[in-house]
């Protein structure tokens, strides 16, 4: 299996999904599983951190950055000017961030422009198995393949929360999916976003990813591949690009969560806080596009869970990453091992790129909710794996809710 992680943009080759392949690690095995989680490509990425900071900016050719971030960054020795002028393509360890307080995002004007957008959709794939054995826990039969279907377009209209994730990382431009969720402390006026942890963090072995910003409804039209090389901006980001001023992930995936083998798997997901590229008109995200989400913390049992619809913009072969899709399904269970929290597993085709997008399902208060998120499948594609999330993924929520409470 493997993890669906992020891609790289134009090396963006293929890659499996992050998401799955921390099980594989857990379990011991041998064979390495990829995540599809940025930019459909090559990147993977924990509950209690508490990474931050963005950047608001000014003109095109000015970059303005809130105070906290400004000492942030040079409290590890990071010129501005230099950074907005490409230092941050330096990925040598000593400047890698990777503590949960050490998150910074600096906005970047039009730096995701509709062409770096589109090419950072494919991500390297790797030939592994495409299940697993030897679990100590509970694990279902493995599911029968369900053919992913394609939205209709607009997609605004049956999924407003539903978007793209670009961020950058030491492989490149890479793509994830993620979802508008509530947020507590502003009531029909959030800013928070939900995605996996291998789409904003590399794990153990690595830090922070780049540039992270979110397109909702992105490619909203479902224009064909050709047309969106001709694409305006306002076409393929309808409502904007939004970049993530703060960004939290469970403290179990930094420190042992791994682009192979589901390593870190049942703590691979993230919140965001989220600010508009080209500044504030008033209104928040979930103004923006209509609706949000709400999470549930304490979903039915497996058993009792007649089906969960998982959405996102699937890249690699046969998927271009240009498109939203879904795969719906009566979940079974996966266990990585005994000790680790087991996990929701579904029958899909979707592949890499779709890493963090939402899975939603009827929720503990009988209303559509989202219950988990695309972490991990194998790299040949059949089912995907994500978290059931629980007091950690809680804690990561209720941290950025509480964060910006007063704001």
């Amino acid at each position: 299996m493997r993890p669906i992680r992020p891609s790289s943009a134009e090396r963006t080759g293929r890659r499996a999904r992050r998401g799955v392949s921390p099980v594989l690690a857990a379990l011991g095995l041998t064979a390495a599983l990829a995540l599809t989680a940025t930019a459909c490509g090559p990147g993977d990425s924990s509950a209690d951190s508490k990474p931050t900071a963005s950047a608001a900016t000014g003109d095109a050719d000015k970059l303005q950055i809130p105070d906290d971030v400004k000492n942030q960054l040079k409290k590890h020795g990071i010129d501005l000017d230099k950074w907005k002028n490409g230092e941050w393509k330096n990925w040598d360890k000593a400047t890698w961030l990777r503590e949960a307080k050490d998150y910074v995002n600096p906005i970047i004007q039009d730096l995701w422009d509709p062409d770096r957008m589109r090419k950072a959709d494919k991500p390297p794939e790797k030939a592994v198995p495409n299940d697993i054995s030897g679990d100590k826990g509970v694990t279902d039969p493995t599911p029968v393949p369900v053919k992913a279907a394609a939205v209709k377009a607009p997609y605004h209209q049956s999924l407003p929360e539903l978007g793209k994730l670009f961020f950058d990382s030491p492989e490149g431009s890479m793509v994830c999916s993620a979802t508008v969720v509530k947020d507590p402390a502003h009531p029909g006026k959030s800013n928070m976003v939900w995605t996996a942890g291998h789409c904003v963090h590399a794990g153990a072995k690595g830090g922070w990813y780049r540039n992270v910003a979110f397109v909702p409804s992105y490619n909203n039209s479902n224009l064909p591949t050709a047309q969106l090389q001709k694409a305006t901006k306002a076409q393929i980001a309808p409502y904007g690009v939004y970049w993530a001023d703060w960004a939290q992930t469970s403290q179990q995936w930094i420190e042992g969560g791994g682009p192979t083998g589901g390593t870190g798997a049942p703590y691979d997901f993230a919140v965001l806080h989220v600010t508009p590229e080209k500044g504030s008109n008033g209104k928040s995200l979930e103004e923006t596009v209509g609706g949000a989400l709400p999470v549930d913390f304490d979903a039915p049992a497996v058993p009792k869970i007649s089906a969960m619809t998982a959405n996102g913009y699937p890249a690699a072969p046969p998927y271009d990453g240009q498109k939203l899709y879904q795969c719906k399904d009566k979940p079974g269970r996966l266990s990585l091992e005994a000790k680790l929290p087991t996990m929701y597993r579904i029958g899909c085709t979707m592949t890499g790129g779709s890493s963090g997008g939402g899975w939603i399902a009827t929720g503990s208060d009988g209303k559509p909710s989202l219950v988990s998120n695309t972490s991990i499948g194998p790299v040949t594609a059949g089912w995907l794996a994500g978290p059931r999330l629980g007091k950690e993924a809680k804690g990561v929520y209720d941290s950025v809710s509480t964060k910006y409470a007063g704001q």
